[in-house]
């Protein structure tokens, strides 16, 4: 099975809040002590973290679960619960995520970049909160939020100088194993190669390049045949494409007609690689059947032809191709924005009520209290959730659901019934 995996979902869960506490003073000597319940900790956040010790997905192909730390409860005497921890994933630089849907929300395209995968919950309050001169002695607390939980979908884009591109079994791996220390798997048949070697030629003490050996490409690939956009993808982040073209006899196609095809499923995958900076190469020149291309580089693997001038015009061209970068630590982040104030939506018979603000309003240890259900009446009344439902076409015995709190509707001031 191969250690390289580009692709998987991840499911991450955010730490719950822990709840607050109610609790009053019990002291000697003191009578009735007011209130003095401590508050929940938050839940630990969730962040993916891009970096450079990490190859690939494959940490994520059998274990896609990732939880954050919870939130402990308050206690008495005023102590508020400890925070959980926050929780780094670490993913290869170059990840993009998509919600479940194929929405893009991030791409971790830099060293250090990260993006906020699921936010704990908030801790509740205390009821040392809830005091005020008309409670005095407040006998509720708020229950801790949930963290957020997601399935998310990780793709990886690798991060190259240099793409080798070309028909399959055109000699990229071997073309590979003689630049770096890279070990492909090398056979003269088709598909050798199912996933991306790179590989590092360092030149002198200063200057270094990224080369990527692409799975080979065939005629459709921009439509998905064979892999194609598994395989595609991986060329779009390549400064420089090096297209090898086969001059062996038993390559089926000129190389013309390789590179009229190559060129074919590169603009229709995306138009814009095709402005980027390339090569042409022939391969396979100590077996040649075929005329190399003109304007190409002639060279052979296997004997070591031309591959030192071939270095140094990819050593030219990632130069620069790096100098012209506006920014070589781009990130793009799609951030995604939490939803203010308050909404009704309608599905089925029950009206509910969204919103964090409303479902924090009702978040409460006990709504059979007076007190709790006063507050929680009094929260959503200045939220304006009873004016919502009112439009929304709640009528007296509809059902409505807040969070977790589900309740008979009435047209009146008191709209809140349990």
């Amino acid at each position: 099975m191969s250690n390289f995996v580009d692709e998987c979902g991840i499911n991450v869960k955010a730490g719950d809040g822990g709840a607050g506490c109610v609790a009053f003073r019990r002291e000697a000597h003191v009578n009735r002590g007011g209130p003095d319940g401590g508050d929940g900790g938050s839940g630990g956040d969730i962040w993916l973290v891009a970096d450079h010790n990490v190859a690939s997905l494959l940490a994520f192909r059998d274990y896609p679960h990732r939880r954050a730390e919870n939130g402990t409860h308050g206690s008495g005497k005023k102590k508020h619960g400890s925070n959980g921890a926050n929780l780094d994933v670490s993913v290869p630089v170059g990840t993009i995520v998509k919600d479940s849907d194929g929405n893009l929300l991030a791409d971790l395209a830099s060293s250090g970049s990260r993006w906020l995968a699921a936010a704990g919950g908030a801790g509740g309050k205390g009821n040392t909160r809830f005091l005020n001169n008309s409670r005095r002695a407040p006998s509720f607390a708020e229950q801790g939020e949930h963290g957020e939980e997601q399935w998310l979908k990780l793709e990886l884009k690798l991060l190259a100088d240099v793409a080798l591109v070309g028909f399959p079994n055109v000699g990229k791996s071997t073309l590979i194993s003689r630049l770096s220390s890279a070990k492909p798997k090398i056979a003269d048949y088709p598909f050798t190669t199912l996933v991306p070697n790179l590989g590092v030629v360092r030149l002198d003490n200063e200057f270094e390049m990224v080369i990527a050996d692409i799975p080979g490409l065939i005629e459709g690939a921009a439509d998905g045949k064979g892999l194609g956009h598994q395989f595609l993808r991986h060329v779009e982040r390549a400064r420089v494409l090096a297209i090898l073209l086969d001059l062996a006899p038993y390559s089926g196609k000129s190389p013309e007609d390789q590179l009229e095809i190559i060129l074919g499923e590169l603009g229709k995958y995306k138009p814009e690689l095709l402005n980027r900076p390339r090569l042409l190469i022939s391969s396979k020149h100590d077996v040649a059947q075929h005329d190399p291309l003109t304007g190409s580089l002639a060279i052979s693997s296997v004997v070591g032809e031309g591959l030192g001038k071939l270095v140094a015009e990819l050593q030219v061209l990632v130069s620069k191709a790096r100098d012209e970068e506006i920014d070589s630590a781009e990130e793009i982040v799609i951030h995604r924005p939490t939803p203010k104030g308050i909404a009704v939506i309608k599905e089925g018979e029950t009206f509910i009520v969204v919103g964090r603000s409303a479902e924090r309003a009702v978040s409460l240890n006990d709504l059979t209290n007076i007190e709790a259900l006063e507050y929680a009446q009094n929260s959503l009344t200045k939220l304006g959730v009873d004016k919502a439902l009112k439009r929304a076409g709640a009528k007296n015995g509809d059902l409505v659901r807040i969070g977790e709190l589900v309740f008979d509707y009435s047209n009146d001031e008191n709209f809140l019934i349990e």
